[in-house]
């Protein structure tokens, strides 16, 4: 184990240093769809090809996560951290000097690769530099770095493709990412997120962990596309199980492993993770809906649904830093469970909109949501991350962004499945290709009974907020 220095840096500097790289690859997430359509046009490729380039970031992303939040358990998280960045800039710049959209989905693997990198760090970090007195404090800003994010990157997108190209929205993040590495690289080196541990990494691990999480994923979002008895989706649904059940296997019986599996007797560790998972699987139920419903049958603007759809971050922003603070007082299980509570009323609540409706009764139905999820997330995280040992930090942080990540894309699946085979079954065999004023009333039945399936997840989530129980302090194992 490596020597720490005496004085640790100052916890503001080490949050901003970590609010830098959430907000970078946040935005990245966020920005590259307003992007999608000039790009189609620049790289000639049809939108089958181009929408792989957010597929294949995302995938990458969510299949590495854990094991590179075992590595900076390993090698500290300084080094994954700062490596990290330098490899997101990298990826940038291959992704601006894309010739074509192989190229271009190639580098967005890379600069995924990257991501991981960085989002499998920035919990353990800042944990690290807070006392467990403000650690809900701490998650909580996060949080809102990550609104911010999300908030700001449309608006910021189309100003940069209004005066520049699409690559300009890749070369922003060179500059940003070398420079902040080199700062984390120097500032933290020998603190408490430098401490390295003679362990071997488990890469027959991480590749079997990739092999069940990636297909796993295709499956969930290519399923309803291509037939769920589909030879395609049976042999990646083959492969992800037959590696899941590898994978787990193999990690009850190497020496270090990835993931260690007596993390899943912790209870306030794994009911919140799946609490997690939970939650963005509904709030992404009415993320990925609600744009559809707003400008069909509402009839509202590409810039007025924009607006509309920011309502839920910007409460995000707004409440996330108070429920992390009220956290730190009174325990996550209240504020979990409120939170929770309060984005299944909110899906409720969108499940019985009309199409007549002005922006003022969504925006407030939306803000519900934002508020509600503001009030889970902080709370929630801190108790995932305070619940295990230090040195099982790297991989706690790894966990949770998967499963939010996973959340993510069940919800935009499940929510387009219910909708797809509802529409179809009600009108006698149409897809929603092109919106027709006729289909309004089949639209809005098959809208409801999705938000009802997200209300419904929200339920059970509430039920496991609440059972989860009231937060332990964990002893400090080293």
């Amino acid at each position: 184990m490596e020597q720490q220095n005496k004085t640790a840096p100052d916890k503001w500097l080490v949050f901003f240093l970590v609010a830098v790289g959430v907000f970078m690859s946040t935005l990245d997430g966020s920005i590259v769809n307003i992007a999608l359509s000039a790009i189609m046009h620049d790289l000639d490729a049809p939108l089958s090809t181009v929408e792989w380039v957010m597929m294949i970031y995302l995938l990458t992303v969510s299949s590495l996560l854990l094991s590179f939040g075992r590595l900076s358990d390993i090698k500290g998280r300084r080094w994954v951290y700062s490596r990290g960045l330098l490899v997101f800039a990298l990826g940038s710049l291959f992704c601006g000097t894309a010739r074509n959209a192989v190229w271009l989905i190639a580098a967005r693997c890379f600069q995924g690769v990257g991501a991981a990198m960085i989002m499998s760090c920035t919990p353990a970090l800042v944990m690290n530099a807070f006392p467990p007195s403000e650690r809900g404090k701490s998650m909580g800003m996060v949080g809102a770095v990550v609104a911010s994010g999300l908030t700001i990157g449309p608006a910021l997108g189309g100003m940069i493709l209004h005066f520049f190209s699409w690559q300009a929205i890749f070369y922003i993040n060179i500059p940003i990412g070398v420079i902040t590495a080199v700062i984390v690289d120097r500032l933290l080196k020998g603190g408490s997120t430098d401490v390295r541990r003679g362990e071997s990494f488990d890469w027959y691990g991480a590749v079997l962990l990739i092999l069940s999480l990636g297909p796993l994923l295709s499956v969930i979002t290519h399923g309803y596309e291509w037939g769920y008895t589909s030879p395609r989706i049976l042999c990646l649904a083959g492969i992800s199980a037959i590696s899941a059940a590898g994978f787990f296997r193999l990690e009850s019986r190497v020496t270090h492993p990835i993931f260690s599996l007596s993390l899943l007797k912790i209870r306030l560790f794994t009911i919140p993770l799946i609490a997690a998972m939970i939650l963005f699987l509904s709030l992404f139920v009415m993320i990925f809906l609600m744009p559809f419903y707003l400008m069909h049958p509402c009839g509202f603007s590409v810039s007025q649904t924009g607006s509309v759809m920011v309502t839920p971050f910007v409460f995000l922003f707004a409440f996330s830093p108070l429920s992390g603070t009220l956290s730190d007082r009174i325990g996550s299980r209240a504020l979990c469970t409120f939170g929770m509570g309060f984005l299944t009323l909110a899906l409720f609540l969108l499940s019985r909109i009309s199409p007549f409706y002005t922006a003022f009764p969504i925006v407030w139905r939306l803000a519900i949501a934002g508020i509600g999820t503001a009030v889970f997330a902080a709370p929630n995280s801190a108790a995932v991350m305070s619940s295990v040992p230090p040195r099982h930090l790297g991989v706690a942080a790894g966990t949770l962004a998967t499963a939010r990540n996973l959340g993510m894309v069940l919800g935009i699946a499940l929510s387009g499945t219910i909708f797809n085979y509802t529409f179809y079954k009600l009108s006698g065999g149409m897809n929603l290709k092109v919106y027709q004023p006729e289909t309004e009333e089949i639209f809005m039945t098959a809208f409801r009974y999705a938000m009802l399936a997200g209300a419904l997840s929200g339920g059970i989530g509430t039920v496991l907020a609440f059972l989860r129980g009231e937060d332990k302090e964990v002893r400090n194992e080293k």
